[in-house]
């Protein structure tokens, strides 16, 4: 038995499409009610998760895997092997800003608003650019808006929502999607089982 978290939501709705066609009995997964724990063929134990909350049941070795975005690794960061990109859930880090703005232009230290500290960090630091970030918890289009930041660093899909509120990207980051991810005792100590599962699932991604 191998135990993986997966995390809640789109990702979760997607990995089950992926198990049922790599030949995983998912009908209790589809029909799951309010349950978070569940038994698949009498070999993977499914537990659903926040993704942030993935990471941590990876590290500490209650799962064997993870399946989370890579916008929670980079983010979090951790203790674990990261093993395959699933190609689903996929969606970009952009930095994006009001329209007609450059944010590159003059010396004056850029302020930037977003749901990821530890990433715009990252980012800006590679880039050799020192900025004063802050953390905005809730909709983070609203600190350009208000005055608050030069520029947000967010996860965009359809960039909708940017375009809504009168904000443009200035700059694809990363490219995000979901990923697997091991412990690493566990990847010693099971693993036939984890690599029968890795290429189950992987002769199946899209």
């Amino acid at each position: 038995m191998i135990r993986t978290a997966v995390t809640k939501g789109r990702i979760e709705e997607d990995a089950a499409v992926l198990l049922k066609k790599a030949g995983f009995d998912t009908r209790e997964l589809e029909d799951k009610g309010r349950r978070l724990l569940f038994t698949i063929n009498h070999s993977l134990e499914i537990v659903l998760a926040k993704a942030a909350d993935v990471i941590t049941y990876v590290e500490h070795g209650v799962c064997d895997m993870g399946i989370v975005g890579k916008d929670t690794i980079m983010e979090y960061g951790g203790s674990f092997y990261e093993v395959l990109d699933l190609n689903f859930g996929e969606c970009k880090f952009a930095l994006a800003g009001l329209k007609d703005k450059d944010f590159y232009a003059g010396y004056n230290q850029k302020v930037i608003a977003t749901k990821y500290p530890n990433v715009a960090k990252s980012c800006f630091s590679e880039k050799g650019l020192d900025v004063k970030i802050i953390k905005i918890e809730g909709s983070v289009e609203l600190a350009p808006l208000l005055g608050l930041a030069d520029g947000i660093v967010d996860l965009v899909s359809s960039g909708e929502t940017l375009r809504e509120n009168g904000l443009v990207i200035y700059e694809n980051l990363s490219r995000i999607s979901a990923r697997v991810i091991v412990n690493r005792a566990s990847i010693k100590l099971k693993k036939p089982e984890i690599y029968d599962f890795i290429n189950k699932i992987s002769n199946r991604i899209i």
